[in-house]
């Protein structure tokens, strides 16, 4: 029964869902026509709205490809490469393979989630070629669980930390919430600890038995040993050499840590957006050793972050016909109207999880939703870390059933999302039942 939900799930979505820019653009004619309905303002005028918004989300659409790219320059680098590497040779077992793919899917995507998504696909090849008996689509659904149930509660979570960097775009209306408020809340801290056990022990039950196993087809594992940093020519240049030195990165990277160290000592455990970008970016330039392998890295990474650069300035119009229309404080008063105190955090985690399946689009679709979500929990007397907790877990509520952010993943271990639906809409309701009783109870450690 699960594998017929999810091959018409997967059918409908390949048939239904369009491009994710696509998606961009009726959204912001779906809140044009909404903004038209519901307030006071007229066409023109929301035009007006629209283009005044566009570029707000400039600065957040520069974080998110940094993001990205830093996360990628991190996972390629050749110590992490062997590293995933002897990890690969470490299980005993087919369980145990896909347990440690579990486990290091969540804890990298805690960490950077674009260190995840390269880094996860990378190590299912590593488990591929060196054990046997491992059914392959579960190890890649396995590796999806970063991207699919933990990276919006890390390191790298987009809402948490651009509420927490100066001059975001709704700091006139909220301020600044520390990520001692939700990242590093014990109520975070806590829900991440159980999803990381309870996933890493449940998933590698979903193991098949032997006589079903389908392992990884060699043609999907290839030959090469994963990134490769260029080689220095025959009769190099003056330039070439230069490139080539590892004095170039070490003088910057190190650098870079003496900052960190300056900043975390006059700040405290002080987290943002740009920190931790600075950090993941510093600690690749070490880890690549010369400039050449720093930008071959970086080449590859730009064709990875070409949709959020098309993306958030459509994000930024919907932010803007939604704000100056004063659209936030109607849809606002709808939440109100249906919602209590106790009971907000759990609905905004499921709305935000069932948009999200529509608009996969992490941290831009925060701009759609903070000025809502924010005024209707005030106007319950939600604390404002809360509204964005569980936001941020809502919003990757339904990523591990959307085939979105699984293409990088997909793309390098050649499946299709039909291959690994079944196992994670299984993952997903486990997923939802644990998390769901987490905000029904969460108003109790938000007093």
């Amino acid at each position: 029964m699960l594998q017929r939900m999810a091959t018409a799930l997967t059918r409908w979505s390949t048939r239904w869902v369009p491009d994710a820019w696509v998606i961009a653009v009726v959204l912001s004619m779906f809140a044009f026509g909404i903004a038209l309905i519901f307030t006071q303002s007229t066409v023109y005028q929301l035009i007006q709205y629209w283009g005044r918004g566009f570029w707000t989300l400039l600065g957040f659409a520069m974080q998110m490809s940094l993001i990205i790219m830093t996360g990628y320059i991190l996972a390629v680098s050749p110590p992490v490469g062997r590293l995933l590497d002897k990890l690969a040779g470490l299980p005993k077992t087919p369980a145990g393979c896909i347990a440690m793919m579990a486990a290091f899917s969540m804890v990298s995507a805690w960490i950077n989630w674009g260190f995840s998504i390269v880094g996860s696909a990378v190590f299912t090849k590593y488990i591929g070629r060196k054990q046997r008996g491992v059914d392959y689509r579960l190890l890649v659904s396995a590796a999806y669980l970063g991207l699919g149930t933990f990276w919006h509660a890390g390191l790298s979570a987009s809402a948490p930390l651009l509420v927490a960097t100066p001059k975001h775009f709704m700091e006139a209306k909220i301020g600044l919430i520390p990520v001692t408020q939700t990242i590093f809340h014990p109520f975070n801290l806590l829900l991440c600890a159980t999803i990381l056990i309870a996933m890493t022990l449940f998933t590698p039950r979903l193991h098949p038995k032997p006589e079903n196993v389908i392992e990884a087809d060699p043609a999907a594992l290839g030959e090469e040993q994963g990134f490769q940093p260029p080689v220095l020519p025959l009769n190099p240049t003056p330039g070439q050499r230069i490139e080539h030195s590892p004095i170039i990165n070490y003088v910057t990277g190190i650098a870079g840590i003496v900052w960190l160290f300056w900043h975390f000592s006059k700040n405290g455990p002080l987290l943002t957006l740009d920190v931790v970008n600075f950090a993941f970016l510093m600690i690749g330039i070490l880890l690549h050793r010369t400039p050449a392998s720093l930008l071959k890295a970086a080449e590859e990474a730009g064709t990875f972050i070409w949709g959020v650069v098309l993306q958030f300035p459509f994000y930024a119009g919907i932010f803007g016909i939604i704000s100056y229309s004063k659209l936030d404080s109607v849809i606002a008063d709808w939440f109100t109207a249906i919602a209590t105190k106790d009971t907000y955090a759990l609905i905004v985690f499921w709305y935000s999880g069932i948009l999200n399946y529509f608009v996969p689009s992490g941290g831009s679709k925060w701009a759609i939703e903070a000025p809502y979500v924010i005024e209707a929990g005030r106007n319950l007397g939600v604390p404002d870390a809360l509204s964005v907790v569980a936001y941020s877990w809502g919003d990757m509520a339904t990523d591990i059933i959307q085939p979105f952010w699984a293409i990088p993943l997909l793309g390098v271990a050649k499946l299709g999302f039909k291959d690994i639906m079944g196992y994670c809409l299984i993952l997903f309701f486990v997923y939802m039942v644990i998390t769901s009783l987490f905000f029904w109870a969460a108003p109790l450690f938000y007093l």
